[in-house]
């Protein structure tokens, strides 16, 4: 395990086990949402994206978090091992949620200057909501990664259903 694709919905924990899985395997750890948000939430153009991911993944070892479509090819093409966060939709929303608070409430600064607005809570848009999103996605994404893991046989994926999977995950390594 040398180059590591961690996928799964908003809020399931992909920054956090990425992070600790990069120290462990003593790789660079790369959020895609750091270089897809752009100021004011603007998304990069998405061949600078890929041209900028495409260097990244060509590197020996690494971690790299999200699983945007407009990259994930690229990304899987060099990947050996996707990390699939497959948790219950109620925990990911409930992380979402105190999440969204919490950095509403401290202006934790994000990408490039962007913050998070606890007025996001309110929006029905899940396009405008992180909690929308993460609820309205949940189904699809295990769709996406269920196929995937079934036709991809030259990855090797590691679903985790639970914290307690993460904390095996992180312990093996």
């Amino acid at each position: 395990m040398r180059r590591v694709s961690v996928v799964g919905n908003s809020g399931s924990g992909k920054t956090t086990l990425g992070r600790a899985l990069a120290a462990r395997l003593g790789v660079p750890f790369v959020e895609l949402d750091a270089i897809h948000h752009l100021a004011g939430w603007t998304p990069i153009d998405v061949d600078e994206f890929r041209k900028i991911v495409e260097e990244l993944a060509a590197g020996d070892g690494w971690v790299i978090d999200g699983g945007y479509s407009a990259v994930l090819d690229l990304v899987w093409a060099r990947a050996d091992t996707v990390v699939w966060f497959d948790l219950p939709r109620r925990t990911v929303v409930r992380q979402v949620l105190w999440r969204t608070i919490r950095r509403g409430v401290t202006r934790q600064v994000l990408w490039n200057g962007n913050r998070e607005r606890l007025t996001s809570l309110l929006r029905l848009d899940p396009e405008r909501s992180l909690l929308r999103w993460a609820w309205t996605r949940h189904e699809v994404y295990r769709d996406r990664y269920t196929k995937a893991a079934a036709d991809r046989q030259d990855l090797d994926f590691i679903r985790i259903r639970s914290h307690r999977d993460t904390a095996r995950l992180l312990a093996v390594r």
